[in-house]
């Protein structure tokens, strides 16, 4: 017997993600609830610039009650193609776009308890396209070394996961741009 959700409950709807109750039919024929918190998809970009640099933005974080260094990431609209949603993300946080994009990974953010699915893209041949950022946004650009990037992130200095899974997906991509 495979797992089999037998009724969805929309407990609240918010303006960025919904939770629901969902009952579940498990493998051995009992049922439990679960809580999972619905999101709409998301993307994240790794953007490289010709000098290797890499963007940044330094935002605060409700949930960490600070200010963390991201990568430029944000939720696609419902049906927004990744690649679509990325070239608009990059443009309304760095005010560039990207010539290339290549889709290095992708991965649940949290799946014990969320929905969300990111997509991981690789912004080369960078060039000024800025769009008005977000009005809830409140962004810092940092333009970073990539090897100083993967040297902070290895000593803990950049705590935000979806930063670290995809700098780790575009490291083994950075030596093939610059040698």
């Amino acid at each position: 017997m495979a797992y089999e959700r037998l009724n969805t409950e929309v407990i609240y709807q918010g303006h960025v993600f919904s939770v629901m109750r969902i009952l579940v039919n498990l493998p051995d024929g009992s049922q439990k609830h679960y809580d999972l918190v619905g999101h709409n998809a998301s993307v994240t970009l790794v953007p490289v610039n010709e000098r290797g640099e890499i963007y940044f933005v330094r935002q605060y974080r409700i949930g960490a009650r600070d200010y963390l260094l991201e990568l430029p990431a944000g939720v696609l609209e419902t049906g927004e193609d990744p690649a679509a949603g990325a070239s608009r993300e990059i443009r309304e946080e760095t005010g560039m776009a990207a010539g290339q994009l290549l889709k290095i990974g992708d991965f649940y953010m949290a799946p014990g308890y969320s929905d969300e699915f990111m997509t991981i893209f690789l912004a080369t041949g960078l060039y000024p396209s800025p769009l008005s950022a977000d009005p809830d946004e409140f962004l810092e650009l940092e333009i970073i070394p990539a090897d100083k990037a993967l040297a902070m992130a290895e000593a803990g200095q950049i705590q935000d996961s979806k930063t670290l899974a995809a700098l780790w997906l575009a490291k083994p991509h950075l030596p093939k741009l610059f040698g």
